[in-house]
């Protein structure tokens, strides 16, 4: 039998409001290798947070901060 690690969301234990695209660190945490933002069924963040992660996600590839796709040499 497999024990799976419960899934929380991040952002409201932290407390964090506001998720801001610019902080690419953040941000990478929840793109795979691929470039697909990673589905909250997976993650474990709430629906209200998902919403905001992506739009702050798209922005960022917009400006040039996060990569589409990370380059594999």
């Amino acid at each position: 039998m497999l024990i799976r690690k419960k899934k929380y969301c991040k952002f409201t234990s932290e407390k964090i409001k506001e998720i801001d695209y610019k902080k690419s660190d953040i941000l990478k945490l929840y793109v795979a290798e691929n470039g697909k933002i990673i589905p909250s069924r997976i993650t474990g963040t709430k629906v209200r947070y998902q919403r905001k992660l992506t739009k702050a996600i798209k922005k960022a590839r917009y400006l040039g901060l996060l990569p589409y796709i990370e380059k594999k040499i």
